[in-house]
């Protein structure tokens, strides 16, 4: 079985069962401050008799105590864009990008949105956006997200953006990258889980040629924040390592929130342990020398 393979990876990696398949995690929401407001937002819950936890390090972020996605999506907030779903480990990789009005920033694999549309709302629709997705059903979904939630200052392009032209230049690049989801297992989502040697490595690969070509398209003196939802160190320390043996990167390390981590054989990395609050997830913050 697959999640044996991961499992053994865990075991070596880690010397411990970590537990990494959650039974279910709490519903999270991010409060889109391009259409609404937090406290606007909180009286709606109210009186919907909807349970919620603030979240310590982001205010516009809740956890929902009592219902499902499905009874979030049928709220009005939700239907006019004042809310998105969004996992609270996948809001983490903005934040620690600093965004600031008027920046050029990449979204170098963008579909479907969720960290471009947080990165314009925290820029206040004021930075300059480029999201790239290469597959055009994907590309759909992201144009209809942010069309859906305000975004007016993102450039969208139908492109790989591993062929964009090294003359493209950015003060600050995201770059989620694809990676074998080992950080969001649940029950739920267990029995689709596929990964093995093979695919493993074609991932890998994938990954480092996509944060070498990051590195050719920011600026000196700027910034890359790679990251992943998976807690394999092949996907995250070794790709951020090779990055380093380059010479064309620092890393700047980044301080955690208070939450659970998981050790790392890097000083200021950071893979958020999953939980039933967190999926398990990767962030490292790069500087171009």
């Amino acid at each position: 079985m697959n999640i044996d393979y991961l499992k053994n990876k865990i075991k070596e990696e880690y010397n411990d069962d970590i537990g990494i398949v959650i039974d279910k995690r709490f519903v999270t929401i991010r409060v889109n401050t391009l259409i609404n407001n937090i406290e606007n937002v909180i009286k709606v819950f109210n009186d919907n008799n909807i349970l919620y936890e603030h979240v310590a390090y982001y205010d516009d972020a809740l956890v929902v105590l009592n219902k499902s996605e499905e009874d979030i999506s049928n709220l009005d907030i939700y239907i006019n864009g004042s809310i998105y779903l969004q996992s609270l480990s996948s809001m983490m990789p903005p934040l620690y990008l600093d965004v600031k009005a008027h920046e050029m920033i990449l979204d170098m694999c963008a579909a479907p949105g969720s960290k471009t549309s947080q990165i314009a709302a925290l820029s206040n629709n004021n930075a300059l956006i480029t999201a790239c997705e290469r597959n055009k059903g994907r590309l759909e979904r992201l144009k209809y997200n942010l069309n859906h939630l305000g975004v007016t200052c993102v450039n969208v392009m139908n492109i790989d953006s591993r062929d964009l032209s090294d003359d493209f230049k950015f003060d600050k690049i995201m770059l989620d990258a694809p990676c074998s989801g080992s950080g969001t297992l649940t029950l739920k989502n267990l029995d689709s889980f596929k990964l093995d040697d093979s695919l493993l490595n074609k991932i890998t690969n994938t990954q480092f040629t996509l944060l070498n070509k990051a590195i050719n398209l920011v600026n000196k003196d700027s910034y890359i924040i790679y990251s992943t939802c998976s807690i394999l160190k092949e996907e995250n320390e070794d790709i951020i390592n090779k990055a380093l043996k380059t010479g064309k990167v620092s890393l700047v390390k980044l301080t955690g929130k208070d939450i659970e981590y998981l050790n790392s054989n890097i000083d200021g990395v950071l893979t958020i342990k999953p939980s039933n609050y967190y999926e398990g997830f990767f962030i490292a913050l790069l500087k171009k020398n």
